[in-house]
C-alpha cells in the first residue's frame, strides 16, 4: 500500500479535506499551523493519496532544534480515513523528510475510552508508542443526545449551579470581546502558575481559524456585564475543542457592601458552550486535558472536577513516534530533560501540568 504526499499551498483545499475525513481534528486544521508559525515552527500541509484517490490529510510542523537538527509533528493528527493507513504514511513521511529531520510525532485522533480492559496500541507499523504533546487524557461529551437527555447526564451539583446561573440571570454564550477573555486566561495562568504562549498566538489562532474551513470562537459566561469565566475552542468536521481558558474571582460588592452571590458562572459556562456546540451541528464536545494522575492538593484536580460535573466520558489520545535519523533517542531525552527544566523554573514542580 503505497500513499503519496503531496504538498498544497491552498488553505481552501487543504481544510476542506481535513473537515471532511473521518478522522480528523482541528489542531490539523490550516489556522492551527498558523498560530504555531507564531512561535517560530514551519508548517507544511499535505493531502495523503493513495492511485490518485486523497484519502488522508497531514499537517507537519518542522522544529527547529539545534543547527543540524529538527523535529516533525503533526498536533493531533494525521487526519485519515482509516488507522491501517498509518504504516503507510511513516514510508512517505520518509520520503518527503529533510536530512535535518530527525523525528516524527504523530497523535492519531482516535479517542480510547479509559477503562481497566482497554489495551492501547503498543505501535502502529513503524511507528512507537511515546509521550504526546498535546494532552493524552482528557474527557469528551458526546452531543448527538438531545437536550433534555444531556442535562440528564450531568452531574446533579452541575445541574443545580445551572439552575442557580440562569435564576441569577448569567449570560452565557459566543462573545467577540478578546479582551474579557484574555483577562480571564491570563488571570487563571498566575493563579495555578501555568504557562503561556504571546497574545500574538491566539489572536493569529482566531483569526486564521475561521478563515479556511474551520471555526475559531470564544465563549463567555457574564454576570451581570462582568465576564467571570470563558474559553477559547477551536472546531473542525464533527468536533470543536475547548482549548484554553478560565474563570475569575467575582470581587464585587453591593450598594450596603455584601458581596455579590455566587453566579456559578463557570458552570454555566461549560452547559451554554455544549449546547451552542450541539445547536451548531457538532458531535464531539473535548473538554481538552485531565491529569495522569490526580493529586488533590493541585489546581488540575479542581479542573478535573468540574470537567467531570459535565461529562464522565474519559478517554486517552496516544501519541506514536518514528524515528527518522540515528541521533533521535537522544534528541528524545534531550527534549525530555529540558521540559523538565521549563516545568522547574515556571512551576516549581518537575511534573507536567497535565
Amino acid at each position: 500500500m503505497r500513499l503519496n504526499l503531496v504538498e498544497t499551498t491552498d488553505p481552501r483545499v487543504y481544510d476542506d479535506a481535513v473537515r471532511n475525513l473521518p478522522i480528523t481534528s482541528a489542531l490539523q486544521g490550516w489556522g492551527y499551523g498558523e498560530a504555531r508559525r507564531q512561535l517560530g515552527q514551519s508548517p507544511a500541509r499535505y493531502l495523503i493519496q493513495q492511485e490518485g484517490r486523497t484519502v488522508g490529510a497531514l499537517q507537519l510542523l518542522r522544529k527547529r532544534l539545534v543547527p543540524g537538527f529538527s523535529t516533525l509533528y503533526a498536533p493531533r493528527g494525521p487526519a485519515l480515513e482509516s488507522l491501517d493507513l498509518l504504516p503507510g504514511v511513516a514510508d512517505a513521511v520518509k520520503r518527503v523528510a529533510r536530512p535535518t529531520d530527525a523525528l516524527l510525532k504523530i497523535e492519531p485522533p482516535v479517542p480510547f475510552l479509559a477503562t481497566d480492559t482497554v489495551t492501547l496500541p503498543d505501535s502502529y507499523g513503524p511507528f512507537r508508542r511515546a509521550d504526546t504533546e498535546q494532552p493524552e487524557h482528557t474527557i469528551i461529551a458526546d452531543l448527538t443526545r438531545s437536550e433534555d437527555e444531556l442535562f440528564a447526564g450531568l452531574h446533579s451539583m452541575a445541574r443545580r449551579n445551572v439552575r442557580t446561573a440562569q435564576k441569577l440571570g448569567v449570560v452565557a454564550g459566543r462573545d467577540d470581546d478578546f479582551d474579557a477573555f484574555w483577562e480571564i486566561f491570563t488571570a487563571t495562568n498566575e493563579r495555578a502558575q501555568l504557562g503561556a504562549f504571546p497574545r500574538a498566538y491566539y489572536e493569529t489562532m482566531l483569526r486564521e481559524g475561521n478563515a479556511h474551513g474551520g471555526e475559531a470562537y470564544i465563549v463567555l459566561s457574564r454576570y451581570q456585564g462582568r465576564a467571570l469565566a470563558g474559553g477559547f475552542f477551536l472546531a473542525m468536521g464533527k468536533g470543536t475543542y475547548y482549548l484554553f481558558g478560565g474563570s475569575v474571582r467575582d470581587d464585587r460588592v453591593t450598594e450596603d457592601g455584601s458581596p455579590l452571590k455566587d453566579a456559578k458562572a463557570p458552570d454555566a459556562f461549560y452547559w451554554n458552550a455544549m449546547l451552542d456546540a450541539r445547536q451548531r451541528g457538532y458531535e464531539l464536545f473535548d473538554f481538552w486535558g485531565i491529569p495522569r494522575v490526580l493529586d488533590e492538593s493541585k489546581h488540575s484536580y479542581g479542573v478535573f472536577k468540574m470537567k467531570l460535573k459535565f461529562s464522565e466520558q474519559r478517554v486517552w489520545y496516544p501519541a506514536y513516534d518514528l524515528n527518522l535519523n540515528p541521533a533521535a533517542p537522544a534528541i528524545v531525552k534531550a527534549l525530555r530533560w529540558r521540559k523538565t527544566q521549563n516545568n522547574l523554573r515556571k512551576r516549581g514542580s518537575a511534573e507536567d501540568v497535565l
